[in-house]
């Protein structure tokens, strides 16, 4: 600022000098006004551009649009928006709009974190997915989360092999945890992945095999498949399907009697769909979609998804989220350039939650 003002006091005397006489006091005077209307110019200007700067985010990615229909879902004037970042892989987005807040997990960092309009990202809970004192690699955090109808929190835990129930408040989170499910046939599980609940209150997961340490040549894996699994309220555990390569991506269609899971297994690269009879059992298996024409430079595989109240399907695949409505009609995709890992509906549908490798992004859908 020194350099600043000499120069201005310059400027000031050779206008002084050339347009009207000025001794040195009217000098003065006319210098100091000049620098006080300056400074306040200086200082309204810097406010204004921080003002304008808070609430804007990066964008990513673009919106690719394959039908009409799209615009109903998606407005025209939609953005993705990087609301968090700096995450080694981030996964499993749960809104809960009681708190106004999202959670979700940082798999390798064992960590799941908040994130607010107000404050951003916060550590939540710590760690989320992995308990034990023997040191290990791989993923070893949580992985989805959602809330039971208790409003509890659930835990996907990789490296615990267990479906979770976080025992603390909402609002004073603590890495205490009550086993919903942790054996199959006192086996213990892979690493569950991916959970959704019906609405007469069973949960059904998947369990591939990524949270351990060397995946399916570990040799602490006890299962020699990679199921899907429903925990009755009664917690008992049932076997629904071992014949899916990878499960992964796990959602009911309205009215929870029907089953769309997620293969992420690039030879088979499908959505199945199946049945759920009177007694929670799988039933009329068949492909929901099969993706044609996924570039092969695309990034992804498939992993998480959610269904909205339409029956429309948010599905993370290769090259970020695919759209796709109640009769697996391809409408669009939301683009992103990194691996997209899950998304979350906020409880009125119109935003979009994206958790998608080092980001977690948001689109304001309508």
């Amino acid at each position: 600022m020194r350099s600043i003002r000499s120069k201005t006091s310059v400027h000031i005397s050779v206008i002084c000098e050339r347009n009207f006489p000025c001794d040195s006091h009217e000098k003065f005077f006319i210098l100091t006004s000049f620098m006080s209307v300056m400074k306040r110019s200086f200082l309204f200007f810097l406010l204004l551009g921080a003002t304008t700067a808070i609430g804007q985010y990066k964008t990513i990615g673009s919106i690719e649009r394959l039908d009409p229909a799209l615009d109903a879902i998606i407005s025209k004037d939609a953005k993705v928006e990087i609301i968090a970042e700096a995450f080694d892989w981030s996964e499993g987005p749960l809104w809960i709009d009681s708190r106004k807040m999202l959670l979700f997990s940082d798999i390798p960092q064992n960590t799941v974190y908040k994130w607010t309009e107000e404050k951003g990202k916060e550590v939540y809970l710590k760690p989320s997915g992995y308990t034990g004192t023997a040191q290990r690699g791989g993923e070893t955090g949580s992985n989805a989360l959602l809330l039971n109808k208790d409003g509890k929190l659930v835990l996907c835990q990789h490296g615990n092999r267990q479906m979770a129930m976080m025992d603390a408040n909402l609002d004073d989170p603590k890495p205490d945890f009550k086993t919903i499910a942790g054996t199959y046939q006192s086996k213990k599980f892979n690493s569950p992945n991916d959970a959704v609940y019906r609405n007469n209150g069973d949960l059904f997961f998947t369990d591939p095999p990524y949270g351990l340490e060397k995946n399916m040549d570990d040799p602490l894996k006890e299962i020699p498949f990679q199921g899907v699994y429903r925990v009755n309220t009664k917690g008992e555990v049932k076997l629904l399907v071992d014949s899916i390569t990878r499960p992964n991506g796990i959602a009911f269609m309205p009215g929870g009697k029907t089953l769309i899971i997620g293969n992420s297994d690039d030879q088979k690269p499908f959505w199945y769909m199946y049945d759920v009879d009177e007694h929670d059992s799988l039933v009329n298996p068949r492909i929901f979609y099969d993706p044609p024409g996924a570039k092969i430079f695309e990034q992804g595989g498939h992993d998480g998804m959610k269904i909205d109240s339409y029956g429309n399907v948010f599905g993370t695949a290769r090259g970020g989220v695919w759209i796709l409505n109640k009769d697996g009609k391809l409408l669009g995709k939301i683009n992103i350039p990194e691996r997209t890992s899950n998304c979350a509906l906020s409880a009125d549908e119109k935003t979009l939650f994206i958790t998608a490798d080092m980001y977690v992004l948001r689109v304001k859908m309508r």
